[in-house]
């Protein structure tokens, strides 16, 4: 019997916009991402979600999305059933059949490869994920932040070739050895992490956030036919706050290591006309600085949309010339507490700067925000 709601096309179009925002430029390509899952409802399947407090302590739940690098997204398209096929190596390793999936990240394209999974599989998807954004390493998820295993793990790719990792010694392990794996592959592929029981998702998963990336859609659309600021609506929704805007001016940006790397440069406009921000990369926007200043970092999102649309505009699309905004918006209580910050901190990225946390906008605190979103 269903237990949650069915996702309509239209559902889709929010929800790959709101994820590419919540991405903080990476996640992959949302559009594509959107198109395939578009295709699957076209063909009669169906996308149920169900909300966590659904969840059995007895059911059996994978996360799944695609690991590699966004600017390769864009180029070697997806045959479309890798994070499904890497599930099925999952569950033959381990011998539990999934009764539900949950996504990685909510980011970008990635907040679809779960949908377009179950779809193929026949099974609902979560609404929540392990990261409330996205962060290019296996290991930054609140699931093994807060003590699920990783393992076993498998990888797939569009050629039908999986790789199952059955044990690494630790999640650090799984991410250098997953990372390799997908290089190999071609810098692309569909991965599934271990069996985690219904318990485990509500106690560390995000949750509501598959909610919240439609919610932003639908904002961004509405603002749009109402010709209201876009880029008012996402921060009275995300309770962030306008770091910047201005023209971008300079992109760096390289394959290095399974992922994009890089700095883009923005010139400030109006009021932060005569200024300067900088914009570290790795295939997600990790910090953004005023010369010596830092004015937000990881785990903090940083969000680059358009000034005039508020179209998110990913790494991978990012160029000269384009006009941004750049919002702060603060991460999930869930990614800043000590434990939080040993994985997804700026230490964790090689900075030796402290995180300062963002301060919090919205009528309500972050918590209790993903709890009255609408629940359709």
């Amino acid at each position: 019997m269903p237990r949650g709601r069915f996702l309509t096309e239209a559902d889709l179009e929010a929800i790959a916009l709101g994820a590419a925002i919540l991405g903080t430029g990476g996640g992959g390509n949302p559009y594509l991402g959107k198109l395939r899952a578009r295709e699957l409802l076209r063909q009669g399947k169906v996308m149920e979600v169900i909300s966590m407090d659904d969840l059995q302590d007895s059911d059996t739940v994978y996360e799944v999305g695609g690991i590699g690098a966004p600017m390769v997204g864009i180029e070697k398209f997806e045959k479309g059933d890798e994070c499904l096929m890497a599930l099925r190596a999952v569950e033959r390793q381990s011998g539990r059949p999934a009764t539900a999936l949950i996504s990685s990240e909510i980011g970008g394209s990635n907040a679809l490869e779960p949908l377009i999974a179950a779809a193929y599989a026949g099974l609902p998807v979560v609404d929540g994920d392990g990261m409330g954004r996205a962060f290019p390493e296996v290991q930054m998820t609140t699931f093994m932040i807060y003590g699920v295993e990783g393992t076993p793990a498998a990888l797939a790719d569009e050629k039908g070739n999986s790789v199952v990792l059955s044990a690494t010694q630790d999640a650090l392990w799984l991410e250098r050895l997953a990372r390799s794996v997908a290089v190999e592959m071609g810098a692309a592929a569909g991965m599934a992490l271990a069996a985690m029981s219904g318990a485990q998702v509500r106690e560390t998963a995000i949750p509501g956030t598959l909610t919240l990336a439609q919610q932003l859609g639908e904002a961004v659309l509405s603002a749009r036919a109402q010709r209201l600021n876009p880029v008012q609506q996402v921060l009275d929704l995300l309770g962030g706050t306008l770091l910047f805007q201005g023209k971008v001016t300079d992109v760096d940006r390289r394959l290095t290591g399974g992922f994009v790397r890089g700095q883009v440069q923005i010139s400030g406009l109006d009021e932060f006309r005569n200024e300067q921000v900088q914009i570290d990369l790795q295939n997600e926007n990790l910090v953004v600085r005023r010369g010596q200043e830092i004015l937000a970092s990881v785990p903090d999102l940083i969000i680059l949309l358009d000034l005039e649309s508020g179209e998110p505009i990913t790494t991978e699309v990012l160029r000269f010339g384009f006009r941004v905004a750049v919002l702060g918006v603060p991460a999930h209580p869930k990614l800043k507490t000590e434990q939080a910050l040993k994985v997804v901190g700026p230490r964790a990225f090689g900075y030796d700067h402290p995180f300062v946390p963002l301060p919090d906008h919205r009528a309500v605190p972050n918590e209790e925000a993903v709890h009255v979103l609408d629940s359709r």
